[in-house]
Order: structure tokens, then C-alpha cells, then sequence
């Protein structure tokens, strides 16, 4: 059930007007998520922020949207998995790959792999990961240094699937083929 209502431009309060016309333009639409984030401008603009750094990080697109994915279905978030499953398909991942993670298993690609391991690691764990998740992620070819892009994904993963899941946002029809729920 629908607990806050999904603004749009015209009836969010005037300090989340901006931030939803920015959102709007980048995405061409504007996602429930964020609709529902409008009813709070301390929390949308604090997630378009994280999000908008995250963006600009060295990951690539099917990169970020491994950590997303792996984070939606960590924390157990149907609106963030049918999103996020969503854009790794039109970002180029590979069905397969989005498939194992939303089972909450490992991609096959090697990299995707170290990072959804290492999110779900540092999600599970509080953040108390060992030497050994870490060494599985420099190991795919990632810096000890973009462990913090992960955290970053971690925080908006975390605000977006807060939201949605307290909120009862619904699901766009643009996602809802990649409707989704806990096993």
C-alpha cells in the first residue's frame, strides 16, 4: 500500500522542485522513487547529490548497476531490483548476469563478480569486511581506493530502497517486467 503521495514537478514543495526538474531531464521521466523522495527535500537532495557523485566515479554504466542490482536485492527491495534490472539490460549486462544476481548469486563476468561480492560482503557485514573480501575485489581489477564508490552505492542503494520499501512506492510499468520479490 501507497503510504506518501509521488509528487510531481508542479505539486512537490518548492525546494524539491529543482532537484525533481534535474532528475526529470536526466532520467526523461521521473521515477517513483524519486517522486516519493519530493515529500522531503533534506532526503532528495541528499540522494541526488550521492547519486550525481556516484555517476561521475570511474565505474562504467554495467559496473554501477552491479553494485545497484547486488544492493536492491541485499537489503530485499522489489521497487530498486525491477529498476535496477531494468537499466543493466539497457545498459548492455548480459541477462544471464542480471538473472544470477537478482537469485542472489555471482555473475559469471569476472569483474561484475568481485564487485556484487564485495557490496554484499560489506552490506552483510556492517561494513566489517576481512582482508580476504577485500583481496577478491583487487583482485578483479579494482583499486583498494574505489572500495568507496561501493560505499557510495551502499548509501544510495540504501536511501532509494528505505524509501520505497517504508513508502510503498509503486512500481512504473516501464520496470514492472522486471518485477521482483524476496525469496
Amino acid at each position: 500500500m501507497q503510504n506518501f503521495p509521488l509528487h510531481t514537478i508542479e505539486s512537490a514543495p518548492e525546494n524539491s522542485k529543482p532537484i525533481l526538474q534535474a532528475l526529470e531531464q536526466k532520467f526523461g521521466f521521473l521515477p517513483n522513487v524519486m517522486a516519493t523522495m519530493a515529500n522531503n527535500p533534506v532526503l532528495l537532495n541528499g540522494f541526488a547529490a550521492s547519486f550525481g557523485s556516484f555517476h561521475g566515479g570511474s565505474l562504467d554504466e554495467c559496473e554501477k548497476q552491479t553494485l545497484l542490482l547486488t544492493n536492491a536485492v541485499t537489503i530485499k527491495c522489489p521497487w530498486t531490483v525491477a529498476a535496477h534490472s531494468t537499466f543493466a539490460l539497457e545498459d548492455g549486462m548480459s541477462e544471464a548476469d542480471v538473472n544470477a544476481i537478482r537469485v542472489g548469486k555471482l555473475p559469471a563476468t569476472p569483474k561484475y563478480a568481485a564487485l556484487s561480492s564485495i557490496t554484499k560482503a560489506l552490506i552483510e557485514k556492517r561494513g566489517n569486511v576481512s582482508d580476504a573480501d577485500i583481496e577478491r575485489f583487487t583482485s578483479g581489477g579494482y583499486s583498494r581506493e574505489q572500495i568507496f564508490e561501493v560505499i557510495t552505492s551502499i548509501g544510495i542503494s540504501t536511501m532509494a530502497a528505505t524509501t520505497t520499501n517504508m513508502a510503498g512506492t509503486p512500481i512504473e510499468d516501464r520496470f514492472k517486467a522486471q518485477s521482483w520479490s524476496a525469496a
